[in-house]
């Protein structure tokens, strides 16, 4: 018997599979040429792929379909697996939005690292929400930092979401984002991604873990990437929490079109092509000097082009 079926689990290779929007799951493998033909990346089948798959019978552990296509990929989210690696890991595939999910503390914040995640989203044409988690524990102790961080990404076109898993705020509108869409909820170990899953569906239960109070950080609770569907329609995609990003599949006089903010300012720049680093009559440089850009977006804008030297 032949199917086509959506990935909703990937467990190294093994991976459970549904014929969406049916949600009954069976387990299937691998076929080896499929792994051939996608060698790029670690992980040639992504929870989101839509696959051609054949089976003997009915579908059990014991006699798991056989995975013998994936069909293209309308988007994917893909991170270079380590800061010094040339391989890849494709985050998921087919998502309608990336929910990227931090805090200013408990973990701490790393803008370059959420500037990273948005890039990847605008090179693949995924729609970002900035989901700022824990609001409740911070808020009052620091309201200054909340507005520093609003004014950072709010100016560069971005929309932020005030969240508390805790105490409900701001699950109703990532609720709303999801109701109808595959989104893809990602970020670093530790901001609540599956807490925040738990709060727009009670019925879930990805796993929740600790923050290591030797180094604020988050311990890696979720170690598989796994789709859920949301009680009123859609579906959300929990993955692990990440401690490293690095860009793939973009040329270092490519970065700044993904920075929404510098590409606008970009059109009144003297000379083209512009690195926007050290050209005379750059309107770019004269957009942070005057405010327009935030010194931190741009600062990340020179992070990349930085890291872009090493594997060249």
């Amino acid at each position: 018997m032949k199917g086509q079926a959506t990935v909703v689990k990937n467990a190294g290779s093994h991976y459970l599979l549904s014929e969406l929007p049916r949600w009954e799951l069976f387990p299937a493998v691998l076929r080896g040429r499929v792994r051939l033909n996608r060698s790029t990346a670690t992980n040639p089948v992504a929870v989101g792929d839509t696959v051609m798959y054949e089976t003997d019978g009915e579908p059990d552990e014991k006699n798991p379909a056989v995975i013998t296509e994936v069909l293209e990929r309308r988007n994917y989210v893909i991170r270079r697996s380590t800061n010094l690696s040339r391989q890849s890991h494709i985050i998921a595939a087919n998502v309608d939005r990336a929910i990227l999910v931090v805090t200013l503390y408990f973990p701490e914040i790393k803008l370059p690292f959420l500037d990273r995640l948005l890039v990847t989203c605008g090179v693949y044409g995924i729609p970002a929400t900035i989901v700022l988690n824990k609001v409740d524990m911070y808020r009052d102790a620091d309201p200054e930092g909340i507005d520093i961080f609003r004014h950072i990404y709010e100016s560069a076109g971005y929309e932020i979401i005030e969240t508390s898993a805790r105490t409900g705020e701001g699950v109703d509108r990532l609720r709303e984002l999801c109701k109808g869409k595959l989104c893809l909820f990602s970020g670093e170990s530790g901001v609540g991604k599956s807490s925040l899953i738990r709060a727009v569906d009670p019925s879930l239960n990805p796993k929740i873990g600790l923050i290591s109070e030797a180094h604020l950080q988050g311990k890696h609770t979720t170690s598989l990437y796994e789709m859920y569907p949301v009680r009123g329609g859609g579906y959300v995609i929990d993955s692990p929490g990440l401690r490293g990003f690095g860009l793939v599949d973009l040329e270092k006089e490519e970065i700044y079109k993904y920075f929404p903010e510098m590409l606008r300012e970009s059109a009144g720049c003297r000379f083209t092509p512009c690195s926007h680093t050290h050209e005379p009559g750059c309107a770019v440089k004269a957009a942070v000097d005057s405010g327009i850009i935030t010194a931190e977006r741009y600062n990340s804008y020179l992070g990349m082009l930085e890291e872009d030297k090493k594997f060249r």
